[in-house]
């Protein structure tokens, strides 16, 4: 199989496709999610063709090299082909991605860099094609597209895209025998040798027999052309190559016998561009070519492209919608989307358009065998309503629709408890509610506006993305003041647009004031990069400060190294800069330095060394069976260098209404964090103080005393729970927690609520749980959306979904991706 990032070449008993797979370019970070749900063996692939290399179009390879590799298949390997910018991102990808061998990366054009990529030889002018691959099957060459009139020292990591030609060879014409025995031939081994393209010598006649005696015309093989042409700058490049003259067929070109026919070209060039009228004059020169609009169409918006993630996110949103809103995607059915809106919006009624096709996701172009040469529809997805959904939900389970009404009386009882409520400063007065029995409301919840806290949950499981839940990731939304991302795993963006849509995404990343890393595992930040270069592109032309991400200290190695691919206007903070011992030296630091003294003063250093020794002394007993891996030998903090990021930190936390951001050591792997974020106390409207909210987030970890430390009087604990209970030996191995254990961290602290995310693909829908320990905790789910008003139904709500998956079995969901493997 030969895959274009989100296009694949399958060559299979000789049946080759051209099958556009993945047809929004934002979607392309999740191809692993995509490959499970549509059953698409990764295993097949033999290349990976990147048409560019930015975040836009190889966000999601990191992720899937991990998968691939860890497949662990002797001998198995994957050849990644791009421009000489593909180093940046192999040089990037090395400090997480293990088994490289299973690896091979190919660039082509001039590197930047001799030993990160094996280079193909460079073409003697920029525009020559270059050939990649040649066989009995396919030719596949390469044509590099850089911005105009830059010479190639002046060209940007990032900015050189690529135009790809996939041939196939000629089908020689059908044998005609009565022709050959119209020259004399006798049947037998010379009827061969002619089909083979030799000539014979009649039997009859004093003649030599060529094929093309007896053959009918060749048939000339089928022509695919990619093409990603991303600004009106490459765009005049494209105009003037002039090894593509062979490939226009329309009356204005000059037509020869070495003209070639293609039969599509598939085109991920974005809207603006091909809108342009000097686009749509060079996509005419291709004559009957049909043209497959592959950039960023609107098209596919109306079908989920995760269509079983979907349908479990509309049964959520029917049981209870406060907790699991509907999709940000709008029908596009109630718009009255025309396929040609985007490109012929900007240039008025006057330009004709080329007649093209919107891609779909799976649409396919069959390229062999010859007679079905064309367009396959046949595994497009179907778009599913929420009416016939709900309709489906009914007959499975009656007695849902009493269930979801019993949940919407939750909110009506919850206006009217308010008022009589006590909150944790009243003495304590029974509650008959059992999810209220151990702790009355706190005092942050009193008068609690609902555009004070959302906390989104946009990937719940662990390792890998799934069908049904992403990796790791949490929206901590503040609405007018801005929001924090908790882990950013591949996906991300896409999950943000599932919940806000394209446009409610967009603001989301624009008002982005922090994104804080847990540790350095792939599941955990592999969309970071995506994000950043978004929020880079948003705010072009905007005044704006560089985001600030926190995270472990590895994680610095991969995004310097990726910047040298892609600018992703950001400033780093160690995470160990923002542990309690570390906040209390800059505030230590700031009042001496008002006389005279400097972080680097004696006082400083034995003050730091002091934090260092308490940490280490309270994290875990000598001799325990879990160690801390933060304080390593050679891994000093720097203080002094991390003080103008802290400051920077410190005004973005007053601006977003916080009074703390705070790491806190966990143990799981080396420099792995958890982080408790404090919001600032409020004055109500008859001038009471009430205390600000708590949230922690646990990243990875086994429990540990830290990490019940920071819990203390935490109005929201989220906690990972990769485990059921009865596999606390496999948890202690891979340093991860049980639900039992995560709920009992959480009432050791006196937590409010609980909830339990990070679940292992063993529990592809509902995790296994003992309910008598769930008296304040809930189950998360991806697109979980937790208002924080909402807080005191969190619990009721949890029988009412363990009723929705009533049906559902705990399932190992690697049996899933394993089939997608192989």
């Amino acid at each position: 199989m030969y895959r274009f990032w989100g296009l694949e070449w399958i060559h299979k008993t000789h049946r080759l496709q051209s099958c556009s797979s993945l047809t929004n370019k934002d979607l392309f970070l999740m191809p692993e999610r995509f490959c499970t749900e549509h059953k698409v063996k990764l295993s097949k692939i033999d290349h990976i063709f990147l048409s560019r290399v930015c975040s836009e179009t190889a966000g999601g390879l990191p992720g899937l090299l991990l998968t691939l590799a860890g497949m662990g298949e002797e001998g198995y390997s994957v050849k990644i082909w791009g421009p000489s910018d593909l180093n940046f991102l192999v040089g990037a990808m090395k400090s997480f991605i293990p088994h490289a061998t299973m690896v091979h990366t190919q660039s082509f054009g001039q590197s930047p860099i001799s030993d990160a990529a094996e280079n193909v030889t460079a073409p003697i002018k920029a525009s020559d094609p270059i050939v990649l691959v040649k066989d009995e099957v396919v030719k596949i060459s390469a044509i590099l597209l850089q911005p105009h009139c830059l010479q190639q020292s002046q060209i940007k990591p990032g900015e050189m895209s690529v135009l790809y030609i996939c041939e196939l060879p000629e089908l020689m014409g059908k044998f005609d025998p009565k022709k050959a025995a119209a020259l004399g031939l006798k049947a037998g081994p010379k009827y061969s040798e002619l089909q083979h393209g030799k000539s014979v010598k009649s039997d009859r006649l004093d003649i030599m027999v060529h094929p093309a005696d007896v053959m009918d015309p060749p048939v000339p093989g089928p022509i695919v052309i990619l093409v990603d042409c991303p600004t009106e700058s490459h765009l005049q490049e494209l105009l003037s190559i002039e090894c593509l003259n062979g490939y226009y067929t329309d009356v204005s070109s000059h037509l020869t016998e070495s003209t070639k026919m293609v039969n599509c070209v598939i085109h991920l060039s974005p809207a603006s561009v091909v809108s342009s009228p000097n686009y749509q004059k060079w996509m005419k020169k291709f004559g009957s070519a049909q043209h497959i609009m592959a950039g960023h169409g609107k098209k596919t918006l109306e079908v989920p492209i995760l269509k079983s993630s979907a349908r479990v996110t509309s049964r959520l949103n029917y049981l209870c919608p406060q907790f699991f809103p509907a999709s940000g995607f709008l029908s596009l059915q109630h718009l009255n989307y025309s396929t040609s809106d985007d490109i012929s919006s900007s240039e008025g009624p006057t330009l004709k358009i080329c007649e093209s096709i919107p891609a779909e996701n799976l649409l396919k172009f069959t390229l062999r065998p010859y007679a079905q040469l064309g367009l396959d529809r046949s595994h497009i997805p179907t778009p599913m309503g929420q009416s016939q959904v709900v309709d489906e939900l009914h007959l499975e389970i009656p007695e849902i629709a009493d269930a979801a009404q019993h949940v919407r009386e939750f909110w009506q009882e919850l206006k009217e408890s308010r008022e009589v409520l006590p909150t944790s400063n009243d003495n304590g007065v029974m509650i008959e509610e059992p999810w209220l029995t151990e702790d009355t409301l706190p005092g942050c919840l009193e008068n609690i506006r609902r555009d004070d806290l959302e906390i989104v949950l946009l990937g719940t499981g662990s390792s890998q993305p799934s069908k049904y839940r992403n990796v790791s990731s949490v929206y901590i939304n503040l609405f007018s003041k801005g929001s924090l991302l908790l882990d950013c795993g591949e996906g991300t963006l896409g999950q943000l647009k599932r919940r806000y849509g394209v446009d409610g995404a967009d603001k989301a990343i624009r008002n982005l004031k922090c994104v804080w890393i847990s540790h350095i595992h792939a599941d955990h930040h592999t969309g970071l990069a995506r994000v950043l270069a978004l929020r880079r592109g948003l705010l072009k032309g905007v005044p704006h400060e560089p985001l600030l991400v926190i995270g472990p200290r590895q994680l610095k190695r991969y995004l310097d190294a990726y910047q040298r691919l892609e600018d992703l206007d950001m400033q780093f903070l160690d995470c160990r800069s923002t542990t309690k011992a570390s906040w209390d030296t800059f505030v230590r630091d700031g009042a001496s330095n008002n006389d005279g003294s400097s972080p680097q003063s004696p006082r400083h250093s034995n003050a730091k060394n002091e934090s260092m020794q308490e940490i280490n002394q309270t994290l875990f007993a000598k001799g325990s069976r879990m160690q801390s891996y933060l304080w390593q030998p050679g891994s000093p903090v720097d203080h002094s260098a991390a003080y103008p990021f802290l400051k920077s930190l410190k005004k973005m936390l007053g601006e977003a209404g916080l009074e703390a951001l705070i790491s806190f050591p966990v143990v799981h792997c080396p420099q792995a964090f958890g982080i408790v974020l404090e919001a600032a106390e409020r004055v109500n409207s008859v001038g009471k103080v009430i205390p600000g909210w708590k949230i922690v987030y646990s990243g990875d970890t086994r429990p540990c005393p830290e990490l019940v430390d920071a819990c203390r009087g935490a109005t929201v604990l989220i906690h990972e729970a990769t485990f059921e209970d009865g596999l606390v030996d496999e948890a202690i191995a891979r340093n991860h927690s049980t639900t039992k254990e995560a709920i009992e961290v959480g009432n050791s602290a006196g937590a409010y609520r609980i909830v339990l995310t990070h679940f292992s693909q063993r529990y592809p829908k509902i995790p296994v749980f003992d309910e008598t320990h769930m008296h304040k905790t809930c189950i998360a789910f991806d697109m979980m959306s937790i208002n924080i008003a909402d807080l005191p139904v969190l619990p009721k709500v949890l029988p009412y979904l363990k009723l929705l998956f009533r049906n559902e079995v705990a399932v190992d969901e690697s049996d899933d991706i394993l089939d997608a493997l192989v």
